[in-house]
């Protein structure tokens, strides 16, 4: 006898309370991400003698870990949304299914990717930004993070899943668990066991193996409607091919993020030196807060939207995107607040370094002046993904960092000088938000065609 809930209340209660239910997680869960990854800053950025330096060389690899998290999202993401589509459908033999295949594939991949960057990381870190002066403390971290690889890729596309499920709280737990843990062990292996910046990435993998090992444990269970086989790995061509497509948005997504960061360091180590790079650092870590935030609202709207769309309710996918993009932008108003109104606050909490301070207080000044439109076009994105449709989820995706922000890094900075690389974030902001305002009106004009039930062949889901 199978047993577990089935989240048939995604279809039937009210919108506002369902996404207050499933945002809420997913926002603590996202803002205890952001904060974990905080949390490694801070205490390295106070590390005597070298904190400065530390943090630089931890803003180095941020690139490879925005690949990394890539890699993760292209299996992880594309299996919560087909999850949350096959449960409204109720094809449970499928999710099953897919759950095995997310478990396989992200084995793999997270193998491949360890494999290939430790045999070039000195190489890849220079390339990334790394000087003489940071390249040892990004070696150090990194290492130990790519030795972990495998668990952080199966720690967070399992969460996903979880969630997806219709088990929000339980995956905001697990992301707390991991963050405090992470927060305990941070100073202990830091400081306590001098391991410097070494001590910060182990604490990190074992918090997520703690967290990883009972997500294992939770889709084990037999009796559950949805679980793991005996052997744990599956591979079905067709399910993985289907994940990777409706994956592909997001993974682009976080890989052109990766383009888009080595791009930063480079010209911050050109136009502003080793400390440029470290108060970026700074800057992405006060800034990327917010976005989690409104990536935990996506998070909450993700299976409420794909569901009641695998169930044909059209107004409620409506509904509950346009109650999400409200949050969404309330959101990104306050960072923008903050980033122009007590900057130097924020940015004291990573360093005491003044010319390093300095740097950062003037960076995030300029960096998040769009902040205010960025929550619409977030939503917006994420509502094409929910939604299966491929093609306008990558482009969406791509235009703010690729076709916009990568251009603008390179001219503004021949005219402003290290004024230019901040100020190419808000122009990529708005232009991005126009092509993507232009894509939304189509798109809500053809739900507003559509009666519940009928067939979505108009909007061209890749979800059937």
């Amino acid at each position: 006898m199978v047993t577990g809930v089935i989240p048939t209340e995604l279809g039937t209660r009210r919108i506002g309370t369902l996404l207050k239910e499933y945002a809420v997680p997913g926002i603590i869960a996202m803002t205890a991400s952001s904060l974990y990854n905080m949390v490694d800053s801070i205490y390295i950025g106070h590390i005597k003698e070298v904190g400065s330096y530390a943090i630089s060389g931890l803003a180095v690899t941020f690139p490879l870990m925005n690949l990394s998290t890539a890699l993760g999202t292209l299996v992880g993401v594309g299996a919560a949304t087909m999850m949350s589509v096959l449960l409204g459908q109720k094809n449970y033999d499928a999710a099953n299914k897919v759950l095995a295949n997310e478990v396989t594939l992200n084995t793999i991949i997270g193998i491949l990717f360890t494999t290939i960057v430790l045999c070039f990381l000195d190489p890849i870190l220079t390339f990334f930004g790394a000087s003489q002066n940071t390249l040892p403390f990004a070696r150090d971290y990194m290492s130990i993070l790519l030795y972990g690889n495998v668990v952080t890729h199966l720690y967070f596309g399992l969460n996903n899943l979880i969630r997806a499920a219709g088990n929000p709280k339980l995956a905001m737990r697990l992301t707390l668990f991991t963050v405090i843990s992470n927060s305990i062990l941070d100073p202990i292996f830091i400081f306590g066991l001098g391991l410097g910046i070494k001590g910060a990435a182990i604490a990190t993998v074992l918090c997520q193996l703690m967290s990883l090992s009972y997500s294992l444990w939770y889709f084990s269970d037999q009796k559950k409607f949805l679980h793991l086989p005996k052997s744990f790995f599956l591979f079905n061509a067709r399910v993985a091919y289907s994940m990777l497509t409706v994956g592909m948005g997001p993974f682009l997504m976080n890989a052109a993020a990766c383009l888009v960061t080595l791009f930063v360091n480079q010209q911050l180590l050109k136009y502003g030196g080793d400390l440029g790079i470290g108060a970026y650092g700074i800057v992405n870590r006060i800034s990327f807060l917010f976005v989690m935030i409104v990536m935990g609202f996506n998070q909450g709207m993700q299976p409420i939207a794909g569901y009641n769309f695998g169930a044909r309710k059209y107004s409620r996918v409506k509904d509950v995107y346009m109650l999400t993009m409200k949050f969404a932008t309330l959101i990104m108003c306050m960072g923008f607040l903050i980033a122009e109104i007590c900057p130097g606050t924020a940015v004291s909490i990573f360093t005491n370094d003044p010319e390093l301070k300095d740097i950062a207080t003037k960076g995030i000044r300029l960096m998040n002046v769009a902040f205010p439109i960025i929550g619409f076009q977030m939503v917006s994105t994420n509502l094409f993904q929910c939604l299966g449709m491929v093609n306008k989820s990558i482009f969406l995706s791509l235009t703010r960092q690729l076709l916009f922000l990568i251009p603008a890094l390179y001219l503004l900075p021949l005219s402003l000088d290290v004024k230019g690389v901040w100020l190419s974030y808000p122009t990529a902001d708005l232009l991005s938000t126009f092509a993507t305002l232009f894509f939304m009106v189509k798109l809500l004009k053809n739900l507003r065609k559509l009666n519940d039930g009928d067939d979505p062949t108009i909007l061209g889901s890749k979800i059937r």
